[in-house]
């Protein structure tokens, strides 16, 4: 995760967009050279969230950081994700950009929140792909983290929705919320659906849950535990990077 420092625009910004664009590309190439594969940029810091369209002021901002990252680290598959839940911004920013995908947190379906009820609008989302020609994946979170769903009483049913419905290219299982585990038990119902897409843990990960997962999943997203301290609004931590990157190289 490029977890974002709060944006122009955001009631907390502190740091000029030229502090948050050094910020982003020292990361990014700390995580190229510690071996990732890929990176996601999010607007981490600029809580509270609006539950879908963001201003223009951050399509701005993430799109000239996405550019930003892409040049300085081109090594590194970027992603792109929004928040709360605007897919339409993400896909801009990064067919902009020449980001490889985004992430959406509702994608189907609709997910009470602290912004409200979050609905899914993958048929907007996908039109919207289709009208830019653009090639960016689209990787859906299914019962997402700080969320509780509304249509989908299964995780199964929400997955199912998401791929065959909702056309999505892979799909994410997280923990209650930013930093805490996913269920093991959810990825093997999701693992044995075999829908066809790749599967990816989105929280909770450390190096030493790592090896596990990637027994059951096809990659996993990792912020928190990549941070000083394990605190997920700090400067990733490049022992803490070569740690786990190393811990995956190994199996």
């Amino acid at each position: 995760m490029l977890h974002l420092p709060p944006l122009p625009g955001s009631p907390r910004r502190a740091a000029s967009l030229e502090a948050v664009e050094s910020q982003a590309i020292s990361e990014a190439r700390l995580l190229a050279g510690g071996g990732f594969d890929a990176a996601i940029l999010e607007n981490f810091g600029d809580a509270p969230f609006f539950k879908d369209d963001v201003e223009a002021v951050t399509v701005a901002a993430m799109s000239r950081l996405a550019a930003a990252v892409r040049r300085e680290a081109p090594e590194l598959d970027l992603g792109v994700n929004v928040l709360r839940n605007d897919a339409a911004s993400a896909l801009v920013v990064a067919t902009a950009s020449g980001a490889a995908f985004i992430r959406v947190n509702v994608h189907v379906g609709a997910t009470a929140t602290d912004q409200g009820i979050v609905e899914g609008r993958a048929a907007e989302t996908l039109r919207l792909r289709a009208a830019l020609g653009a090639s960016v994946a689209i990787w859906a979170d299914v019962h997402v983290k700080h969320g509780r769903p509304l249509s989908h009483e299964t995780i199964e049913a929400e997955a199912e929705d998401a791929v065959r419905r909702g056309l999505a290219d892979a799909l994410i299982v997280s923990g209650a919320g930013t930093g805490k585990r996913a269920s093991v038990d959810d990825l093997r119902k999701l693992r044995e659906l075999d829908l066809g897409v790749p599967l990816y843990v989105g929280s909770g990960v450390d190096a030493g849950t790592v090896s596990s997962l990637l027994e059951l999943a096809d990659g996993v997203i990792v912020g928190t535990a990549l941070k000083r301290g394990g605190v997920t609004t700090a400067p990733l931590d490049p022992e803490r990077v070569k740690r786990f990157a190393g811990v995956v190289r190994a199996r």
